[in-house]
This record gives C-alpha cells, structure tokens and sequence, in this order.
C-alpha cells in the first residue's frame, strides 16, 4: 500500500502513527497518542483521541469521536485505553470512548457496523460482528458478543450482557442479561423469542434451532425457575453446543438474565 493520504486541512499530532494507505479526509484531527492500521479511511471532520490502537481497514464517517476520555465521574485524568479491531464501519456522529481506571481498556473487536450516533461508554467489551442500530446506546462495562443486534434507539444498563446472536427491538431498555440467540424487546425488555431469522442467516441447522426453542419454552413458557429450567434444558438438551453455551451464559450471569413473563408471547 502507498503511504498515507493526509488532507491539508487534517491535524495529525506528532507522534501518531499511521499505517499505510490510510486516508485522512478534511478537517479530522488525530491525537498524538492514536495509532490507525494500514487502509483506514477517515472521511471528515473525524476526531480520534487516545491512547487508541485501531486496526486494519477501519471507516470513520463524518463527526465520528473515537477514543475520548470516558464520561464516568470517578475518572481523574489517569492514562486508559481503546483497542479496535479489522474492518469496522462508524458512522455519522458514533461516539467511543476510553476505559476509566488506571491503565483499563474499551475493547470493540471486527467487523462491527456502527450506525449514526450510536455510543460505546467505557470499559465494554465489544465483540465481532456486531450491529448497533442507530442510537444504540450501552453503557459503561457493558459485554456485547458476537453477532448481537442493537436496535435502534435502545438503552442498555451498566454491565448488562449480550448474548451471542442475540437481537433487540428498537426503543427496548436492557436492565438485565440477554441470553445468546434470544428476542429482546420492549421497555422494559422482555424476551419475546429465540432470535431464528438471524440464526438462519448464520447457517444455524434446523434441529439446533428446535433446541433453542426447547430452551426457551423451559425458560419463559414453563413453570419452572431458572434453576430448575437450567438443570432441565441440561438433562434433556445438553449434547448441543448452543445450549451448552446459554446454560453457561445464564450461569455466569450477576445481574441475571431477563426473566419478567410476557403474557400470550409466541416464538419467533
């Protein structure tokens, strides 16, 4: 790749580093502490602070802020961090900020499509795949795994969770865990159904999916406690993979995972 294609009117701060080919548009400006790997594109008006390390093949649209210091109060100026992976997409107004204590990090891994004014408090641990509908908004040491969908406009409390393959409706606000593969919707959030459209998409085989469905009967359509639901879904389902991963999700869970019944739901 060629060097770096620098706008005149972009301020690159003396000792930030830039891979090659990386393109800065108009008026962005690059702290001295950020380091972009070869073939970002940053279209205009893009602010990237740091200490930020971001990797390959990064898009940042207009009026992106990447890597400021974290909003959380107790923050008192100590050195935090933002690592960001291959191939993200940022667009318009998409805020992402740094961790909050001493030498902690905002983790957002690959290939993730952040949409308008999305926002990544401090200390998340985003992972790949992802999408934040327009909007989206986690808060502080929130986790969300691999190929979840934010929607639009929903909030999501301080170190909730979000399974893998897991999806929210639009408007929805996240006070608990959402479980991998599962339909989050509603304010306040209650699970509506295993998320089978999105697991289709991924090539998720159909009995993999009946036992998804199986598990979230036991879980939301039973009589049974999440304990007692757990242990069932493990004596009766537990050679899958997928359920091996819910149950320990649910197991690992310290908020715990959204419980409140929806009456007359129906599987999606």
């Amino acid at each position: 790749m060629s060097e770096p294609d620098i706008h005149p009117t972009a301020i690159v701060e003396p000792g930030a580093r830039l891979g090659s080919g990386v393109k800065v548009g108009p008026y962005c400006v690059i702290s001295a502490k950020a380091e972009l790997g070869p073939g970002c594109r940053l279209q205009n008006h893009v602010t990237i602070e740091g200490p930020s390390v971001i990797g390959a093949e990064n898009v940042f649209y207009p009026y992106t802020s990447i890597g400021q210091q974290t909003q959380d109060l107790k923050y008192r100026g100590e050195p935090t961090h933002l690592r960001i992976g291959d191939g993200n997409t940022f667009r318009e107004f998409v805020t992402v900020h740094r961790g909050t204590a001493p030498d902690s990090c905002t983790v957002i891994g690959n290939r993730g499509n952040f949409l308008a004014y999305s926002h990544v408090a401090h200390d998340c641990i985003v992972g790949d795949g992802v999408i934040f509908s327009n909007n989206g908004t986690i808060a502080g040491h929130v986790e969300v795994h691999d190929h979840a969908v934010i929607g639009g406009l929903t909030a999501i409390h301080q170190y909730c969770r979000i399974g893998r393959h897991a999806i929210t409706g639009g408007c929805s606000k996240i006070v608990q865990d959402v479980p991998p593969f599962m339909i989050a919707d509603g304010n306040p959030a209650t699970v509506r159904g295993v998320n089978q459209i999105g697991l289709e998409r991924h090539g998720f085989d159909a009995e993999s999916i009946r036992c998804l469905r199986e598990a979230y009967r036991l879980l939301y359509r039973s009589e049974l406690n999440v304990k007692q639901a757990v242990e069932e879904i493990r004596k009766t389902l537990g050679d899958s993979s997928e359920i091996g991963h819910l149950v320990d999700f649910i197991e690992a869970s310290s908020r715990g995972i959204i419980r409140r019944p929806v009456r007359g739901a129906t599987e999606e």
